[in-house]
């Protein structure tokens, strides 16, 4: 079954006519929703814009996956999305939920220098993806693997922990085009229910992490249904993961804010449960939680998480 799991595919971007920022929304106002606080400046600041040549902007972003129901619907949501994704133009995006025909709505949007690797948690195009996106003109995938969050982590689509629902992991060593180095991203998104299967989640991604190259640095992403500091889920991850998290760790950063929303005013200085993190090696010039929304609609019902890292 390991061959089986290796042999996913790794589905390509499916590229089409890049819309426009009018298309997408632009002129709307772009702010927190109608009853949230106005973005802070460091809360709203555009990394894009901010950040040095040399730096990596990494993204973790829970998608909520596409419905049809409204309000918040993905035809309501797309737009947003578009123009978040466009303003911030990560180099790599850790995406959780998304299924097959938004990962594609969203390799589209993101536009023609983009790619994506991931496949669906119960195989082939079938259930949510983790899927990895990358800037091709900055990042070159070496080669990839996916493995699900239970006691058989090569058998597609696996349960054995009580998760609610299938969990996986997808993992990318890429090299980096602009300093020639290399570096693992893994992005995770761990059960909502279950804290034994969340505990065992944490202790294999820690073990796969370990088997990984060690002198090759890691970045892992992720939404892990916990809040950071709380939690023995967040400690495995840091003490036998070898990982520092970003947010802790970065030269400066943004307003913190729950990650998620479920589109419900924004709390401030609330539970961060979407992380970044990074071998320690590597260095964080700055973090964020972005609460971009336009009209008062907000992309997903989880706010993205942000950092420009130093390699």
């Amino acid at each position: 079954m390991r061959a089986a799991a290796a042999a996913a595919l790794a589905l390509p971007l499916t590229v089409g006519v890049a819309q426009s920022a009018s298309a997408a929304g632009a002129s709307g106002t772009a702010t927190g929703s109608a009853d949230a606080p106005r973005p802070s400046p460091a809360a709203a600041a555009t990394p894009a814009a901010s950040a040095s040549a040399s730096a990596l902007r990494a993204m973790t972003f829970n998608l909520r996956f596409a419905s049809d129901a409204r309000p918040n619907s993905w035809a309501e949501r797309r737009p947003v999305m578009r123009t978040l994704l466009r303003r911030e133009r990560p180099h790599l995006l850790g995406t959780q939920e998304g299924v097959y025909g938004q990962i594609r709505d969203i390799a589209q949007d993101l536009g023609p220098h983009y790619d994506w690797i991931g496949t669906g948690r119960e195989g082939g195009s079938r259930g949510e993806f983790m899927a990895v996106f990358y800037d091709t003109q900055r990042l070159a995938p070496l080669e990839y693997d996916h493995f699900w969050l239970s006691g058989t982590p090569y058998v597609i689509g696996s349960n054995t922990w009580g998760n609610a629902v299938v969990r996986m992991a997808t993992w990318v060593r890429f090299r980096d085009l602009r300093s020639g180095g290399q570096f693992y991203a893994l992005n995770t998104h761990f059960d909502h229910r279950n804290q034994v299967a969340r505990e065992r989640s944490a202790t294999l991604i820690a073990e796969r992490l370990r088997g990984l190259d060690p002198v090759v640095p890691k970045i892992v992403t992720g939404d892990f249904n916990v809040p950071a500091h709380q939690n023995p889920v967040y400690d495995t991850l840091l003490g036998q993961g070898g990982l520092i998290d970003t947010w802790d760790h970065a030269e400066r950063r943004g307003k913190q804010y729950a990650t998620f929303h479920g589109y419900r005013p924004l709390v401030p200085d609330g539970d961060r449960i979407d992380w970044i993190f990074t071998s320690p090696g590597i260095h964080t010039s700055y973090a964020s939680i972005n609460t971009f929304a336009l009209d008062g609609q907000f992309p997903s019902d989880h706010l993205p998480v942000q950092a420009q890292l130093e390699l």
